[in-house]
């Protein structure tokens, strides 16, 4: 089957992007389509809202993370099966990774850059608030920037008024962009955000099932659906460009993921990757459950345990029964999240302790691709391993990095060092995606299956 697909991109951040690209998902479902969901970029959070609208998982295609030979590959594994895509932007169009030395008109990263690498159209998301018939020079500048990327149709956002919407639908006529939906100010619509964006949807629970119910309402009253699917272009069927995923004799392993309201950002290819290579994957929730048994590897991926740390901290059986896992030699590999999970304290509340440091949230947001080497030998990476990453909270851990740090990359100011590798425990800030570094997920099921099941 042949996937057909769009990208919904907006001038800048705020313009109403994910609202709209989940209830597109959901109305486009609902009236049979088979939709793939997916995000530009590193996002953990809107994937989830897209995964409920769309009923099936959401995925990212980030060229930074991955690399641009595998946005193809990765889109088809995405697609297969469905009949239309829905990619939502990050930023603003052209906005991506920050590289001075970057000649394209689009940043690397950018919703330009993997519509240009899928040959999708783009539809223009315009929150229309404080726009008239400036508008159209606005449009104008947009698609005429990049003559490599094609816009094709406009989503009119926030519209005050009937007035309103026929003055902005002259804007967009003036320069040939039809309009494929106008929503008005909508103030009911409301889904609760945090310092990284929005509450994550399987932490939100039932509320973030209404807001997407909402949202999919919306979108069916006021986006021209059948417009929409005609100008979604076919994207070629590339299977090539992903690496083996699988080893050639996969071991058996039992490898328990943590889940739950405090462990909720995790790439869908992480847990696909891992069972490719034999991996019995288990999801547990750290705030009430213990380690799944006969665990021989822990996945700690990230969230926000810092709105959770009492709770967790309530969990004392299963703290106990990490920090002897790793006392133990048991790979595990925390993200982020589970690097605060495996400090010695989080805002002064007791954790598991198996890292000699202590983690407090802080005001201050630490952002950005990082191009991190592997300081040292690890169950995931050998020393010296190269891997695109990206760092995303506001938490501090100090000790920066261990006896013996997990990263190390260069900063404009010299390097840096940061994360632990203490045993056979990984723990960084830093996030990577599995469809970017296959081989360490890989060596990690491998490690995980010689650890003795008990």
């Amino acid at each position: 089957m042949v996937t057909r697909a769009i990208v919904l991109a907006a001038p800048a951040s705020g313009s109403g992007k994910t609202t709209i690209a989940t209830g597109l998902m959901g109305a486009l479902r609902e009236a049979g389509h088979r939709v793939a969901p997916f995000k530009v970029g590193p996002d953990y959070i809107d994937p989830g809202y897209h995964t409920l609208a769309a009923g099936r998982p959401g995925r990212n295609l980030d060229p930074v993370l991955i690399g641009e030979d595998r946005i193809l590959p990765l889109f088809a594994h995405g697609a297969r099966g469905t009949d239309i895509a829905i990619v939502e932007g990050v930023m603003g169009l052209f906005d991506g990774r920050i590289d001075s030395s970057d000649s394209e008109p689009a940043a690397f990263g950018s919703a330009a850059h993997v519509a240009r690498l899928l040959g999708a159209p783009v539809v223009m998301v315009i929150d229309a608030r404080g726009h008239s018939q400036s508008l159209a020079a606005v449009l104008h500048g947009f698609v005429s920037f990049d003559s490599r990327i094609r816009i094709a149709g406009v989503i009119l956002n926030q519209v005050g008024s009937p007035r309103h919407e026929q003055v902005l639908r002259q804007a967009c006529s003036r320069i040939g962009l039809p309009v494929l939906g106008a929503l008005p100010r909508i103030s009911e619509l409301h889904v609760p955000s945090r310092h990284l964006g929005l509450i994550p949807a399987a932490e939100h629970g039932a509320e973030a099932m209404a807001a997407v119910h909402a949202m999919v309402a919306i979108a069916r009253k006021h986006l021209d659906l059948a417009a929409i699917v005609r100008i979604a272009q076919e994207v070629p069927d590339d299977s090539t460009g992903i690496p083996a995923l699988t080893a050639e004799n996969p071991a058996r392993s039992r490898i328990a993921v943590a889940g739950g309201r405090a462990f909720t950002f995790g790439y869908a290819e992480h847990r696909e990757i891992l069972e490719a290579n034999g991996a019995e994957v288990v999801t547990f929730d750290p705030l009430a459950d213990s380690l799944p048994e006969g665990t021989q590897g822990i996945v700690l991926p990230g969230g926000f345990p810092e709105q959770h740390a009492a709770d967790l901290a309530q969990n004392t059986p299963l703290l106990t029964q990490i920090r002897d896992a790793a006392a133990s030699g048991m790979p595990v590999h925390a993200e982020c999240a589970g690097l605060l999970y495996l400090c010695q304290t989080l805002d002064g509340v007791p954790m598991a302790g198996v890292l000699e440091a202590d983690a407090t949230f802080s005001p201050r947001l630490t952002l950005g691709y990082r191009d991190a080497v592997a300081v040292s030998d690890s169950p995931l990476w050998p020393a010296g391993s190269r891997v695109a990453g990206h760092e995303f909270h506001r938490s501090t851990v100090t000790p920066v990095a261990g006896a013996t740090a997990a990263w190390g990359w260069r900063t404009d100011n010299g390097s840096a060092v940061e994360g632990f590798v203490h045993g056979n425990v990984h723990a960084s800030f830093l996030h990577t995606h599995p469809m970017g570094n296959p081989e360490g997920v890989r060596r990690f099921a491998e490690s995980a299956s010689r650890y003795p099941n008990r």
